[in-house]
C-alpha cells in the first residue's frame, strides 16, 4: 500500500489532536495502518519533572528549546520508521510553529509524499473553552484554574511569537477546525488517500451521541411554548432516571441550552458521573416564539387566528412575529453542533440535553430529512435518541431509559 507523512500546523488549542485522531480512526478502520505521533504525549513521558509553566515554551528559554527541539526529532524518526516497516500514515502531531522547523521535517521525511494540515480557528468563545478542556490534564493539577488558564494562554503567545502559517511548502490543506472548512490548497504531489482524507475533515462525526429531550414542565402539562419553565415533579423524576441509566457511562462532557428545564434535566446526571461538566449553549435554545412566548396553542388559534394559521401551512419556514422559525434557527444549531463536537475529544461519549424543535434540528443535520418533515420529527420526554455518525456507518435509535 501507498504510504504518507501527515504534519499538523497550528497554534495550541486549535484542534490539531481532534482532527489527528479522526484522521487515525477513519484511516485504521479502512485497513489502513495509521498511527499518530504527539509531541506533548512524549514530552510528558520523556521529562519527569513538570513542563506545565508556560517559560518552558519561551522562545528565549535555550533549555526548553534545545529540550522541544529534540523530542519533535525523536518523533520525526520514529514516524520515519514506522513508513519504513508495516505502517501506511505517520502523523506527526504537534504545532510545527516556525517555517524552519517544517524545512528540517520536509528533509528527514523525503522517502514517502507529505502532506501539511495547518488548523485555524478565529473563535474566542471556544477558544476560551477548549483552554478550559486542555487544563484539565493531570500536568496542570498542581494550578488552580486561573493560574492553569494564564498559563497556558502564556504558552500560546510564545507560539504566536515565532509563529509562520503556511506558504509554498508543498503539499497542505489550510482548515478551518471549527467549521469542517478547506480554506486554502496546494497539492503538487499525488498524495495517497487524499479524498478520503478531505471528506473526513469536511464531515460532522460522532462516535456515540446521546440526544435528550429535557424531562417535563409545568408549560408542558398548560400546552405553553417557549419561556423558562421549570421541571414539574414527574421531570424531575425523570431526569434521576436518566442520571441511574447512564450512569455506568462515561458522559464528560454535557451540553444543554441556557434555559432552566434542560439544566435542570442534566444536573443529576452529571452529578452521578465520576467526571463531568455541564455547559450551557445558546445554540440550543428552544425557537423564539416572539409575540406568541408562553402561551398555549389554543390561545394563540383564538387571539392570533392569522399567526396559527399561516405557521399551520409551511411550519418549517415560518417565523414567528418578532422571533424564529425552524429555518431561521438552522444557522445557530448547526454552530452548536460544531461547538459540541469541537470541545469533545475523539473518543468521548457526547450528550445533548435540548428540546423538542432544537432536537429535531439536531437530528436532521446528520440524518437527512426533507426541511418540510422536520417539524414533525418525533421527540418524546421518555426516550432519547442514539446517533453514531461517521463516513462509512450511520445509526439512529429511540431508545427508553425507563
Amino acid at each position: 500500500m501507498k504510504k504518507l507523512y501527515i504534519v499538523m500546523v497550528g497554534l495550541p488549542a486549535r484542534g490539531k489532536t481532534t482532527i489527528a485522531a479522526k484522521l487515525r480512526q477513519s484511516l485504521s478502520r479502512d485497513s489502513i495502518r495509521t498511527r499518530i505521533f504527539n509531541n506533548g504525549d512524549l514530552r510528558r513521558k520523556m521529562i519527569p519533572e513538570n513542563t506545565s509553566y508556560s517559560g518552558f515554551f519561551d522562545p528565549m528559554n535555550k533549555e526548553g528549546v534545545a529540550l522541544r527541539k529534540k523530542i519533535g526529532l525523536i518523533n520525526t524518526e520514529r514516524a520515519r520508521k514506522y513508513l519504513q516497516g508495516a505502517g501506511n500514515v505517520a502523523i506527526l502531531d504537534a504545532t510545527h510553529a516556525s517555517a524552519a522547523r517544517r524545512k528540517q521535517i520536509r528533509s528527514m521525511l523525503s522517502d514517502h509524499p507529505l502532506l501539511f494540515l495547518e488548523c485555524f480557528n478565529q473563535d474566542q468563545e471556544i477558544l476560551e473553552a477548549s483552554i478550559l478542556r486542555k487544563i484539565d490534564l493531570p500536568e496542570f493539577g498542581h494550578l488552580n484554574q486561573d493560574e492553569a488558564i494564564d498559563s497556558f494562554k502564556q504558552r500560546i503567545a510564545y507560539y504566536e511569537s515565532i509563529y509562520s502559517p503556511l506558504s509554498g511548502e508543498g503539499n497542505f490543506i489550510k482548515l478551518d477546525s471549527l467549521n469542517n472548512k478547506i480554506i486554502e490548497e496546494e497539492i503538487f504531489d499525488d498524495v495517497p488517500y487524499l479524498d478520503q482524507i478531505r471528506d473526513l475533515l469536511l464531515t460532522d462525526m460522532v462516535r456515540n451521541l446521546f440526544l435528550i429531550r429535557h424531562g417535563e414542565t409545568h408549560f408542558n402539562l398548560e400546552n405553553r411554548i417557549g419561556g423558562d419553565s421549570v421541571l414539574t415533579e414527574n421531570g424531575l423524576a425523570q431526569a434521576d432516571k436518566l442520571a441511574s441509566y447512564f450512569r455506568g457511562k462515561s458522559i464528560p462532557l454535557i451540553f444543554t441550552s441556557e434555559k432552566k428545564r434542560t439544566i435542570q434535566t442534566a444536573d443529576p446526571i452529571c452529578r452521578m458521573q465520576e467526571e463531568c461538566s455541564i455547559i450551557p449553549l445558546s445554540e440550543f435554545n428552544e425557537i423564539n416564539s416572539g409575540i406568541c412566548e408562553c402561551m398555549s396553542y389554543e390561545e394563540i388559534k383564538k387571539g392570533m387566528p392569522e399567526v396559527y394559521y399561516a405557521r399551520k401551512m409551511d411550519k418549517y419556514n415560518y417565523i414567528y412575529p418578532d422571533g424564529e422559525g425552524y429555518a431561521s434557527m438552522e444557522k445557530r444549531i448547526e454552530r452548536g453542533i460544531k461547538k459540541a463536537l469541537y470541545l469533545s475529544r475523539p473518543m468521548d461519549n457526547i450528550m445533548i440535553v435540548g428540546h423538542r424543535a432544537a432536537n429535531r434540528m439536531i437530528l436532521s443535520h446528520f440524518l437527512f430529512r426533507r426541511r418540510e418533515d422536520v417539524p414533525y420529527i418525533y421527540i418524546p420526554q421518555n426516550k432519547f435518541y442514539y446517533l453514531s455518525a461517521t463516513q462509512n456507518r450511520k445509526v439512529f435509535q429511540l431508545m427508553p431509559y425507563c
